[in-house]
């Protein structure tokens, strides 16, 4: 049941919560006890919890604990900017509201077998600037940590989408409605950034190799990305005769992929070259200077989705059984196929689709700068693209003219040039990002 840990999980936190000694404190003492404490004393022993903490730091495992609850605990939701593909498509007489009236995605019975078509271009279009923000950013110098050398640090990236194209505003989740309780139909105002927060880690290896990983959350969603990226330093590490005053040269490569969704699966895989020059500032502070280039390539993928999600296509149905020697239908006997055999209309059960899959390729620009000192560093990096969009997937595909109430015209577009077919001007504009990062270095 959402909101509540199951019995197993309280077994296993309890057990948890003794080992690791943050159970509550004995009374009258203002700390935190161990087991050892309430075992040997009525009165906790300052010197034997010392020892314990430091054999064994507590605070860790009580962490875990706390945020292992919090996940549990906490109902899975949709939030305002999670996709909402059911919305994305061309001809919405196929469904309609219901006989009281409400609003929703309900099956038009009045259409007969009328199968709502799906706006694949307003899918494309969504995962394009979806993939641009959960890509990696490669927002790095081209020198590595080093052999043995670590890396942890927080980064803040937030990208610039098309908020008031058709397609964030009718693909998106919006807002619920707080005195009703009910989703929205519509996204009327969908967020201009999309925001990520992403921890970084990354360990340094002998000849100039790093390996990296990156786990992050997209803001206003329910969707978490994660990942792995290796770098190699191809010219590094040089200060004195002609090598020193050249700039650092790397090159690199990285993967994100999402999850929390079941409507879109995504992943980005990318390539990056780099050139930086660290710059010394009065002994203890290095400025790092860089710019790249980043290839990158977009997997995006529907999961199925209903096109009318408030209505049981099998009441809908009037379902009698699978077509079979013991539930035949009678307009297919004596063929048995398996299929729904039904009194009412079997229509809305092609309302159950999935939208084309979307493959597409994008080259940005990165530049920025790391500031360190000692342990602490600090970026600031922007990333654009350096090639439009439709110029770089130039392929076109034939769709129907909507205006031809014959279905035999059809018109060739390109998903990310402006759609003909729909309101408004919805080709794919320039993005932006700019990212924040801070951390450490060891």
């Amino acid at each position: 049941m959402a909101g509540r840990i199951p019995r197993i999980w309280e077994a296993v936190l309890s057990l948890l919560k003794a080992h690791a000694g943050c159970s509550d404190p004995l009374p009258g003492y203002r700390g935190t006890t161990t087991v050892h404490d309430r075992m040997r004393h009525d009165k906790p022993n300052p010197f034997t919890m010392l020892e314990a903490k430091r054999r064994h730091p507590a605070w860790m495992p009580c962490a875990a604990v706390i945020l292992g609850s919090v996940i549990m605990a906490t109902p899975a939701m949709a939030d305002t900017m999670d996709p909402a593909l059911a919305r994305l498509v061309l001809d919405e007489r196929c469904r309609t509201g219901n006989a009281s009236g409400n609003v929703g995605k309900y099956y038009n019975p009045l259409t007969g077998f009328a199968r709502c078509p799906t706006n694949d271009a307003a899918f494309a279009k969504l995962i394009a600037q979806m993939g641009f923000a959960i890509a990696p950013t490669a927002s790095h110098a081209a020198r590595t940590t080093g052999f043995g050398g670590y890396k942890v640090s927080f980064e803040a990236a937030y990208t610039t989408i098309d908020s008031d194209a058709h397609y964030w505003k009718e693909g998106t989740q919006g807002a619920v409605d707080e005195s009703t309780g009910g989703s929205s139909i519509r996204n009327p105002s969908p967020d201009s950034l999309l925001q990520m927060y992403t921890l970084k880690l990354s360990k340094g290896f002998p000849f100039g190799v790093e390996l990296g990983a990156g786990f992050g959350h997209l803001a206003n969603t329910t969707i978490v990305a994660g990942g792995g990226d290796v770098r190699i330093a191809l010219f590094e590490g040089f200060r004195t005769s002609v090598p020193g005053f050249l700039p650092d040269v790397g090159v690199g490569g990285g993967v994100r992929t999402i999850t929390g969704t079941p409507e879109v699966k995504l992943t980005v895989a990318s390539f990056d070259a780099q050139v930086s020059k660290p710059i010394p500032i009065a002994g203890s502070v290095i400025l790092t200077p860089h710019v790249g280039y980043q290839w990158l390539r977009i997997f995006g993928d529907s999961g199925l989705v209903d096109l009318t999600p408030n209505t049981d296509a099998v009441q809908q149905c009037g379902y009698q059984g699978d077509n079979s020697p013991a539930s035949p239908d009678p307009a297919k006997a004596p063929n048995f196929d398996g299929q729904p055999t039904c009194t009412g209309s079997s229509a809305d059960f092609n309302n159950n689709v999935v939208f084309d899959a979307v493959r597409l390729t994008r080259h940005r620009l990165n530049f920025g700068a790391h500031l360190r000192y000692q342990m602490m560093h600090f970026g600031i990096h922007a990333i654009t693209e350096v090639v439009p969009i439709a110029e770089a997937n130039q392929e076109k595909v034939e769709v129907l003219d909507p205006s031809d109430p014959s279905n035999k015209s059809t018109l060739t577009i390109n998903y990310f040039e402006d759609d003909p077919r729909t309101e408004g001007d919805d080709a794919v504009k320039t993005q932006w990002t700019i990212a924040l990062e801070l951390g450490a270095v060891f």
